[in-house]
């Protein structure tokens, strides 16, 4: 008997859904499956007819990059009902499913579970009113359910990201970098209200990725006496030269005494002590709003694929299961004690358990509050002694969003802990001219959204005759550390001067490496800096491509950059929607491109109108993006028209994402904190990089072990996982 699926989404909407969705329906077909949509959540299971409903390949074409949720969502009060759960269970064994993927939030998670436990009973009352029969209750004995997360205030333990939450931080984001602007023009205050009832993760992070003065979250609510400290900061902000303030409110912010904290108390707290009118945006529903960003798109689809593999997979009666991200890895965790352990959070809070509620959220969670306290006090904690060292930061390699935040927060964070910090001008070049600069808290003041790199950088790699050169700057400038930000020509850099130590004494300092890259092909980070704001502007990209081609029949062969990685044709490819996606690391053939040229004529003739691969820049010597786009073109032979578009050089520019902000930040923060460990320490001089083990810093020549050094990239790439989930979603059962 063929295994039946539903899908439904429920409770409120989140972008990303629907690539959940889309990917929940292609990967079901893929394993032999027939899937159904439950239109409007719990709500359609009641009313059943036409809200339970086949899926094709097809139906789900083209929702990728659409908000909201294309089959429809609602809180039913009626699925509370003993009653209303009965109906449900009568419709979904009506229609053979007794395997559900639920998206949603935990209320929608908690009442499906619950469900599933009572599904037995549901099922013997119904046998015994007559309304089934005793081989659907014999086939359908159990019900087999995996949760997906959909809520964009990243509420539910179990999951390091839910569906939506990235994409929320881009609206609010965005609101801030624009609010910002008019606050700077009139020196005035703006207090921006987000979402977040029982969790402050969207506050907390778009006030760092904005760069704002003050935030309220839930579950660290301010002690007595937080009105003077908040002016204080405001003050202490605009003496070092900021000209706007920017608070950010969590809808369900509080005090110790249970009252809330509101917009409007927070307006009239500083009318009343400064005399300043400061204006309120409250976001509301905006932050929901829009299409999903590339991580929401990607994240989502890989979930949609193993949440079919689980409910596939489960046995009768097994504890439904929860899926969702770990590290950027898919994983699967009991729904009950994630459900749980989310509750538990809100009791805390209840009971004014606040340091349990916030280490509840996560090691993460934790960490970034304490970074935030420190980026935005405007003068540092300690004070500097007279004979204080000296940190230098510099940018190394081609240009990446986010280089900005790292250098803004490397400054901050070395100033609160009393160090000079300097800034080599105009990356390698510049340590070997020795174009070095002190720099100070309100130098830095606006880097937080900024793209670009305002210390300039270059890609070079110093040669031998420039070692002489490098030392006598360290010693000139009395260069105490070194913190070195940016590609492989960072990477390469410093292990030059690692190796070099025994000629050249100078080198025997704390050193310490970031990965800034928008080709992500550093070692040892899941993610580099930059590479998260390129992709957005990939798939941007393909969907203004994936527009202009909606009134002809038309295939387009999209080219990123990347060099020898293919992170960005790939996940741009998953995100975008593509059916083909050429990496460097799989190369091409004149065979492969025969059988995708058969599939691609097959496609148009079979009623498609639009058709997309995705290139990356260096996936062949010969077959490149123009020879690819010929040999779709006339193989063709008129069916459709053939367009390319090289994206180029936009990939490296922009506004970094909030992601690249917060993955700066949490980088910048840890490297300094490991030079400040060394310096303390007076002899233990290592060379430290990037790496995802406990610590977030590990000496250079253990993160550098995995990489290919000619290839320039990693040797193993936690992202090529999800090539199979791209060759499911891409491609019909029975395509070659």
């Amino acid at each position: 008997m063929t295994a039946r699926i539903g899908v439904m989404t429920s409770g409120g909407d989140a972008q990303g859904m629907n690539a959940a969705v889309r990917a929940i329906v292609r990967a079901g077909i893929h394993e032999g499956a027939q899937v159904f949509a439950i239109r409007e959540g719990w709500q359609g299971a009641i009313a059943g007819g036409e809200n339970i409903t086949p899926m094709g390949w097809s139906d789900v074409s083209g929702i990728l990059p659409k908000g909201g949720t294309v089959i429809g969502t609602a809180r039913s009060e009626e699925f509370k009902t003993r009653e209303g759960q009965k109906q449900a269970v009568a419709n979904l064994i009506d229609n053979g499913i007794d395997r559900l993927i639920i998206i949603g939030g935990d209320g929608s998670l908690t009442g499906s579970r619950a469900l599933s436990l009572a599904w037995p009973g549901y099922i013997a009352e119904l046998l015994d009113e007559g309304r089934i029969t005793a081989e659907q209750a014999e086939a359908h004995s159990s019900l087999r359910i995996a949760g997906l997360v959909g809520s964009i205030d990243n509420d539910m333990v179990g999951t390091d990201m839910t569906i939506g939450t990235d994409s929320a931080m881009h609206r609010i984001t965005e609101a801030i970098d624009a609010i910002s602007s008019t606050a700077e023009s009139h020196r005035r205050t703006f207090i921006i209200e987000v979402m977040g009832r029982r969790c402050g993760y969207l506050a907390l992070m778009t006030a760092i990725a904005g760069g704002a003065d003050y935030t309220f979250l839930p579950e660290s609510p301010p002690r007595e006496g937080w009105e003077d400290r908040m002016v204080d900061v405001l003050a202490r902000g605009r003496d070092a030269g900021r000209r706007d303030s920017i608070i950010i409110v969590a809808e369900g912010a509080a005090d110790r005494d249970g009252e809330p904290i509101t917009a409007e108390r927070v307006q009239a707290m500083l009318r009343e002590r400064t005399g300043e009118e400061a204006r309120i945006t409250i976001l509301g529903h905006v932050q929901r709003g829009g299409a999903p960003s590339a991580y929401d798109r990607w994240m989502a689809t890989s979930c949609g694929v193993e949440a079919v593999r689980q409910v596939l997979s489960a046995e009768q009666g097994s504890e439904p299961v929860l899926v969702g991200v770990h590290r950027d890895r898919v994983v699967g965790v009991p729904l009950l004690k994630a459900v749980e352990d989310t509750h538990r959070i809100g009791e805390f809070i209840g009971a004014g358990e606040y340091k349990a509620a916030v280490e509840s959220r996560g090691a993460g969670f934790t960490s970034m509050i304490e970074i935030y306290r420190v980026l935005t006090e405007a003068r540092p904690t300690v004070e500097m002694a007279p004979d204080a060292k000296r940190i230098a930061v510099m940018h190394a390699g081609a240009l990446a969003p986010g280089m900005n935040q790292l250098a803004r927060v490397a400054v901050r964070s070395g100033l609160d802990r009393g160090y000079h910090m300097l800034a080599v001008q105009g990356g390698v070049p510049g340590l070997v001219s020795g174009d070095v600069r002190e720099v100070h808290w309100g130098d830095v003041e606006g880097m937080a959204n900024t793209g670009g790199a305002s210390f300039g950088t270059r890609r070079y790699v110093p040669v031998e005759s420039d070692l002489y050169a490098v030392a006598r700057t360290i010693e000139e400038h009395r260069i105490d550390a070194l913190l070195v930000m940016g590609g492989f020509h960072a990477y390469a850099t410093v292990d030059m001067m690692e190796q070099e130590r025994r000629r050249y004494p100078a080198f025997n300092i704390p050193i310490a490496v970031l990965p800034a890259s928008i080709d992500n092909n550093l070692p040892g980070w899941p993610m580099a800096v930059g590479a998260d704001t390129a992709l957005n502007t990939v798939v941007e990209s393909i969907d203004m491509v994936r527009m202009s081609a909606s009134a002809s029949k038309r295939a387009f062969v999209v080219e990123t950059m990347g060099r020898g990685c293919g992170f960005l044709p790939l996940m741009g490819g998953i995100a975008g929607g593509a059916e083909k996606a050429y990496l460097p690391e799989t190369g091409l053939t004149l065979d492969q491109l025969a059988t995708d040229i058969e599939a691609l004529v097959d496609a148009f003739e079979s009623g498609r109108s639009f058709y997309l691969a995705v290139m990356g820049e260096d996936a062949s010597e010969h077959y490149t993006t123009d020879v690819v786009a010929k040999l779709y073109e006339a193989e063709g032979k008129g069916r459709y028209s053939v367009r390319q578009a090289i994206i180029g050089h936009v990939q490296q520019g922009g506004t970094p994402t909030p992601f690249d902000r917060i993955n700066a930040t949490r980088l910048a923060y840890k490297a300094v904190a490991n030079l400040d460990e060394q310096l303390q320490a007076g002899s233990t001089h290592y060379v430290a990089a990037a790496s995802a083990e406990p610590g977030l810093m590990a000496p250079l020549r253990e993160v550098t072990a995995g990489m290919d050094w000619e290839l320039q990239r990693p040797r193993e790439q936690w992202w090529l996982t999800l090539r199979s989930v791209f060759d499911q979603l891409s491609r019909r059962p029975g395509q070659e």
